[in-house]
């Protein structure tokens, strides 16, 4: 019977206190939907990835060789355990229209490596047909059925195709870069096509590809993959071991065949004439034609060798998925989503779940009446505190259930498919719960709960039923600090006086209103600054450090003088200098950088106008004649500090230890930077000047391309690295994370709004009786609504101050999370951030008090002093 009797009441409370109910599951809803789904959204973009590459077989090493491949080299691949392979023909070739650069590639079948995923049309089937890359409409009005033109081009046998398909590749996840550089054109790839295999007039592969089934274990991204396909790139070498040797006696052979043909001739005729001298046989003009022979066979086994000496060894490059454009840059971003994740959602979920736990314990302590009755009539301790437990219960897991289920599958998807627009292939989002985290944030939510009635209910039921049946002694009023300046206190009226005292008075609440607004805004001026300062990271790299246009790499045989040639024609040209630009590794103490940009001016000041060099201080670094400056990322990792040494490795195979001299401001990519004399005391022997750093005026993406082509042409350039398509790429990368940020600073905003709800309805709830007692002494409406009001404003401006500085530190604890090995961020938060936050906050609270009013419009203020509860 007292069963029936309790789940009455239980219904009761509910309905009774319908807006708390809804209010706590809201608020359990948004932490673990913040917590739950914002962790989600990177194991999301990884699985998502990887399903995608795996499904299309994707190569999980790749091996290219300076001579080609051939069919020998095939068969020693398919000796790798476990591998499937395939052999490719590529070449490069210009489109007609726009001398675009084009890697064409042979088509065999899409049943193998490397799957092609339409966007539209079909496959090749006929030697006419062709596939595009999607993002060929960029650069021509091409449409299925229309027809496309090579310009000359050797090697392939049909120039005039027909448009039947368009596709994106999986060797290309991120549709934002550049696909490689060529030796033709502008130097730069634009887009891929395939033809049928046949039309390539080639003797020989352009590469091997290798898949190995399961290997990723379900994430391209993780280091155990890496290590599993470094270990699978040593038995490719295993069983390719020799075929460079061979290949090279090989190349020796066909170069030399002529004279190997002629020599064996005279080999011949030598062997014939020394026969018909052991025979008795010889006359004085046989021995001039042997000695004629003699000779021409020393002049041709010379000749032999010499060509011999000059056919190099072929060298095997071995490249893995994350050597593929942008495949490393995916799982940066993924990874960087994920260290924002770790961070933010943890916050946010703290805030609610603190707000949950006052909430449940003053619910409980508001029924200290109802609670001194039940102990009264007899009932334990048990069946005093089922309904709470119950009720708490119920709001856990209703708030957790929904939150789980939206964060799991809303954001993850919302994010990847908005992002969709930087990525080829990752269009569809495959979605894993992360049961660990929905386990933990149900943990939490029954902790801020359940955990919250027990120690609320333990606390209450140690009092004896008549002391709990009276109403809770009011606190004794104390002067404030306020008073004490008694001509400000005299000019303040008496509502304004009641509020200030009412707020010291209830220190509790009012500390846990303030944590609630600040950790509000807090989280919105944090979702503003992860944006500013992921933008920020590209302007000022490109603005405040680059100050170059681009950067000219000369061939052999290319000289600054015919690069300037070219560059003096170009209406958009302003100046440039000449440097030793290069790749080098550093290491240190066992920490390694592989990719570090080296410029070496041809003077030392002339990286003045072109180069920022300064410390994150601002202050100017100058170069010296020993040592090198490095940038702050590359110091960073490898624990490097001014006056630490690090070894300098050249690709030739040169090192050196260097002292460095300073740690240089940069915030993308490594450089570092030496003066001639400190790079030949480093290295034993003089820079070599190789490129040029240009400065032009600003120029389109057509403009660009054309100095480009006529460079590589006329110029004797074999690349030219334009600053404007780096920062591109970096404002594209920080572009796809809009999206997170917008979720962010919204699930911000709905936790601020229902915080503050919430505590404004406990604040009015506790205070009924006071509130309906001052209306009962002729108060109006609005100087009721007023007397909450007045505090929650104050609250509310210390609130968001707290929040500012909160926000802050909250944005640069992330920010240092998420920074990756090749970039880092600043702390940047600019204006409108801090304005919304507070506009927000101040609308929440309006809106908050709006409602509040109409509720103390419609209390009976008779029954609310006879100590019942709203």
């Amino acid at each position: 019977m007292y069963r029936k009797i309790l789940n009455t009441m239980l219904g009761r409370s509910i309905r009774r206190s319908l807006g708390r109910f809804v209010a706590i599951i809201l608020i359990i809803m948004l932490g673990v939907l913040a917590y739950v789904g914002v962790k989600g959204i990177g194991p999301a973009y990884t699985d998502s990835a990887t399903t995608m590459v795996d499904k299309q077989h994707l190569a999980d090493v790749t091996v290219t060789s300076t001579a080609g491949l051939t069919h020998s080299d095939v068969r020693a691949a398919r000796q790798v355990k476990g591998a499937q392979v395939m052999a490719t023909k590529s070449l490069f070739a210009l489109a007609r229209t726009d001398d675009s650069v084009v890697a064409v590639n042979g088509y065999t079948n899409n049943r193998q490596l490397n799957r092609l995923m339409l966007t539209s049309g079909h496959l090749p089937r006929h030697a006419n047909e062709i596939v595009l890359d999607a993002r060929a409409h960029d650069y021509g009005h091409y449409r299925l059925g229309s027809t496309y033109r090579f310009a000359k081009t050797s090697h392939l046998q049909r120039r005039t195709y027909r448009v039947v398909g368009f596709a994106n590749s999986p060797q290309f996840i991120d549709s934002t870069y550049n696909q490689g550089n060529a030796n033709i054109g502008n130097g730069q790839v634009a887009y891929f096509a395939y033809v049928p295999a046949r039309n390539l007039d080639l003797n020989v592969y352009t590469s091997i590809s290798f898949y190995f089934q399961g290997l990723t274990h379900g994430n391209s991204f993780s280091d155990g993959y890496k290590v599993r396909a470094a270990h699978k790139v040593t038995l490719v070498k295993h069983a390719l071991r020799g075929r460079a040797a061979t290949r090279r006696r090989s190349l020796i052979k066909t170069a030399t065949a002529k004279v190997d043909a002629r020599l064996t001739k005279a080999q011949t005729a030598l062997t014939q004439l020394d026969q018909a001298a052991t025979a008795g046989m010889t006359t004085p003009a046989m021995q001039q034609q042997r000695t004629t022979l003699t000779a021409v066979v020393a002049k041709l086994q010379a000749a032999k060798q010499s060509v011999a000496k000059q056919v190099p060894t072929p060298q095997f490059s071995y490249t893995k998925r994350s050597d593929l454009s942008g495949f490393a840059d995916y799982g940066e971003s993924a990874q960087r989503i994920a260290a924002i994740g770790n961070v933010f959602p943890v916050f946010f979920f703290l805030i609610a779940a603190l707000i949950t736990f006052t909430t449940i314990s003053r619910m409980v302590a508001e029924d200290r009446s109802q609670l001194g009755t039940m102990k009264a009539l007899g009932y334990g301790t048990a069946a005093i505190s089922r309904n709470y437990f119950i009720y708490a219960l119920l709001a856990a897991i209703c708030g957790t259930t929904l939150g789980a289920a939206i964060g799991s599958e809303l954001l993850p998807r919302l994010v990847i498919q908005m992002s969709g627009s930087n990525t080829s292939i990752v269009r569809t989002a495959v979605i894993n719960w992360q049961w660990d985290n929905i386990g933990l944030a149900l943990a939490f939510a029954l902790v801020a709960t359940v955990g919250a009635v027990a120690i609320a209910i333990s606390t209450e039921l140690r009092a004896k039923p008549a002391e709990l049946m009276q109403p809770k002694a009011p606190k004794a009023g104390k002067r404030i600090l306020l008073e004490r300046i008694t001509p400000l206190w005299r000019r303040l009226s008496f509502n304004r006086k009641v509020s200030y005292r009412n707020l010291f008075r209830f220190k509790s609440r009012m500390l846990m209103t303030i944590i609630g607004i600040a950790g509000g805004a807090g989280l919105i001026v944090t979702g503003f600054g992860i944006r500013d300062s992921i933008n920020a990271a590209g302007t000022r790299q490109f603005d405040d450090i680059i100050r170059y246009s681009a950067v000219v790499t000369l061939g052999d045989n290319g000289t600054p003088t015919t690069a300037r040639r070219v560059l003096n024609k170009d209406a958009h040209y302003q100046r440039s200098t000449t440097v030793l630009s290069n790749t080098v590794k550093a290491q240190r103490a066992g920490h390694n950088v592989s990719s570090i940009s080296l410029f070496v001016p041809t003077k030392t000041n002339n990286l003045h106008g072109y180069v920022n060099v300064e410390t994150t201080k601002g202050d100017s670094i100058k170069l010296t004649a020993r040592g090198v400056v490095l940038t702050q990322k590359a110091a960073t990792i490898l624990h490097a500090q001014r006056g630490s040494r690090v070894r300098l490795k050249l690709p030739n195979g040169a090192h050196a230890r260097v002292r460095v001299t300073g740690i240089a401001q940069n915030y993308t990519g490594h450089f570092a930077y030496m003066t001639r004399a400190a790079y030949r005391a480093a290295f034993g022997h003089r820079a070599r000047t190789n490129a040029l750093l240009v400065r032009t005026s600003t120029q389109t993406t057509k403009q660009r391309r054309h100095l480009s082509e006529r460079l590589l042409r006329d110029g004797g350039a074999i690349n030219t690295s334009y600053a404007d398509d780096q920062r591109t790429t970096i404002q594209q990368m920080s572009s796809s994370m809009d999206t997170f940020i917008v979720i962010i600073i919204v699930l911000s905003g709905l936790l601020s709004f229902v915080v503050l709800y919430n505590l404004t309805n406990i604040n009015v709830s506790e205070r009924m009786r006071e509130l309906s007692t001052i209306k009962v002494l002729g108060f109006y409406d609005g100087e009721v609504t007023m007397y909450i009001v007045r505090e929650n404003i104050i609250l509310t401006i210390v609130g968001i101050l707290v929040g500012f500085l909160l926000g802050n530190g909250l944005t640069a604890f992330i920010l240092n999370q998420a920074a990756s090995a090749q970039i880092i961020f600043p702390l940047v938060i600019h204006w409108p951030g801090y304005l919304l936050a507070a506009v927000l906050t101040a609308a929440f609270t309006a809106i908050v008090m709006w409602v509040t009013h109409r509720r103390l419009q419609r209390v009976d203020m008779v029954e609310a002093l006879a100590a019942r509860t709203d």
